[in-house]
């Protein structure tokens, strides 16, 4: 469920960065209200999924469909060049991230040694005791 959260979010920063583009430099006031009520969905929603999640996965994911995803609408509705190299940057984003994935459990923050937590077991809060 927390990566839906964050699958969400990643598709709402594409809509907010579409919007951006359409705001004409905030000046065009439909698309400026569409991406500061984007822009804010998507940030509560990423800042949700942190709550469980390794933020470098997380964001990598969101940032990969941000990224990704703005790029293929640029090229789908915003009539942007589609070029090879593009498309195979693109690839790279996916696979990128997707190799994050696979190089770790992706299922809450875990602390190494210089933390003073154990493997497995959640960070402590900021300010939080000390063993």
């Amino acid at each position: 469920m927390t990566w839906a959260l964050v699958i969400l979010a990643g598709l709402l920063e594409v809509g907010f960065a579409a919007a951006l583009k359409q705001s004409d430099g905030f000046t065009e006031p439909v698309p400026t209200v569409l991406f500061v009520v984007l822009g804010a969905a998507s940030f509560i929603l990423l800042s949700r999924a942190l709550r469980s999640l390794p933020i470098g996965s997380a964001y990598a994911v969101w940032t990969g469909i941000g990224g990704a995803g703005t790029a293929i609408v640029g090229m789908v509705f915003l009539s942007e060049p589609v070029e090879v190299v593009r498309l195979v940057s693109i690839a790279l984003i996916v696979s990128g991230v997707v190799g994050l994935q696979l190089g770790g459990d992706g299922h809450g923050a875990t602390a190494g040694p210089a933390s003073g937590a154990t493997a497995g077991e959640p960070l402590p809060a900021p300010g939080g005791p000390r063993r």
